[in-house]
């Protein structure tokens, strides 16, 4: 049964749907792989149009990710600019401009839009100037004021499907803004522009698909603001339960009886790229005592493009648990452990590395020498 999640952010998630807004919280291929995830990415753009996700009854909500309906600035910039060699070369004018400000790293990691530090918070914490980005410097090129953003057009007060890429999957809550009437584009977009309380909060919303995929999504139905004409930007807030990691977006919008079309991104032609990035991660043993070891992971860009952050998660052996993590932010469940980059270890350039160590109590050790890596 879906039930409506009550509570402190540390609470067990449980599925929900949406709840009365609340107030404010406080708060990376050869070519060939270039050519399987733009079908898929042409296939969403098939879709985007229609705003008509079906929501299902998923698993347990656990996202690193970005909106998708109304998709945000970086996800539609990297839509703009990927070409079928795996190169990111912009057309869209604004999207240009970013990557002239921030490089293509950011392109390749647009789901990356993050403060591990920010709790929730909001209003106070992410300076005026920086809401795009989230105040998150990679991402400086993504807070330009213009009014030539690829944008999507919608119709104010119409009851829409929304989706969130799960590009990796993270329990928490989704805060939803607009912008205050009167909104100009091309002015700095401050906190004073916003209506100061979302107009939709959602809490723990169903996973739908594999995290590390573009299709994989949370996604919710809800009602759009009534009278609201002209250009605006829909603001969303994700706040994971489980960590103080918090996601920042901006989605271009314009309410102009639209059914959610979306304007001004270069066709994107026929490339065919799986995922932007991968990574490895190696495992070793570097101490033992009776009940107990110490462990060394090493992260490494194994793909061709710039990675912002990876996260390592995996299950010890039977009877073990995971007593402290340095070097990575960790999250544990029973003997499911989730590692993901500390701040200034992150990112990492093709090739680079990093480690990770913690120790875990419990006999038997542990013979594994690789683990799952997920760039994000």
């Amino acid at each position: 049964m879906i039930t409506t999640r009550t509570g402190t952010p540390s609470d067990p998630p449980r599925r929900s749907v949406l709840r009365t807004p609340t107030p404010t919280p406080t708060p990376t291929r050869t070519r060939a792989r270039t050519r399987a995830l733009f079908l898929v990415l042409v296939s969403l753009l098939a879709t985007i149009p229609a705003l008509s996700l079906v929501v299902t009854a998923g698993g347990e909500a656990e996202a690193h990710g970005t909106p998708m309906k109304p998709a945000s600035r970086t996800f539609l910039c990297w839509q703009d600019g990927l070409t079928d060699t795996g190169e990111i070369k912009p057309v869209n004018p604004a999207c240009r401009n970013a990557q002239q400000v921030s490089g293509t790293t950011p392109f390749y990691n647009w789901f990356s839009v993050l403060r591990s530090d920010g709790a929730g918070r909001t209003r106070g914490f992410v300076p005026d100037g920086q809401l795009c980005s989230g105040g998150n410097t990679n991402f400086t090129g993504f807070d330009a004021a213009r009014d030539d953003w690829p944008v999507t057009h919608l119709t104010s007060g119409k009851t829409v499907d929304f989706s969130y890429n799960a590009w990796a999957a993270h329990p928490g809550w989704f805060y939803v803004y607009v912008t205050k009437d009167g909104f100009d584009p091309k002015k700095t977009l401050t906190w004073d522009d916003m209506e100061s309380q979302p107009f939709l909060s959602v809490d723990h919303p169903p996973l739908n698909g594999s995290p590390g995929t573009v299709e994989a999504n949370y996604s919710w139905t809800g009602q759009l603001p009534a009278n609201k004409s002209g250009r605006h930007i829909i603001y969303m807030v994700w706040q994971r339960s489980d960590s103080a990691e918090t996601f920042y977006s901006c989605s271009d919008v314009v309410f102009d009886g639209g059914n959610g079309e979306v304007t001004g991104i270069h066709d994107p032609g026929n490339p065919t790229d799986p995922v932007p990035g991968t990574c490895t991660a190696t495992r070793k043993t570097t101490g033992t005592w009776n009940g107990g070891y110490q462990s060394e992971v090493t992260v490494t860009n194994s793909g061709d493009v710039p990675m912002l952050g990876w996260m390592v998660n995996w299950s010890l052996p039977g009877g073990q648990k995971a007593e402290s993590v340095w070097n990575g932010n960790a999250t544990y469940s029973g003997q499911d452990v989730m590692v993901h980059n500390a701040d200034w270890n992150g990112a990492l350039s093709p090739g680079a590395s990093t480690t990770f160590g913690y120790v875990v109590s419990g006999s038997g050790g542990d013979t594994a020498t690789t683990l799952p890596c997920r760039v994000g």
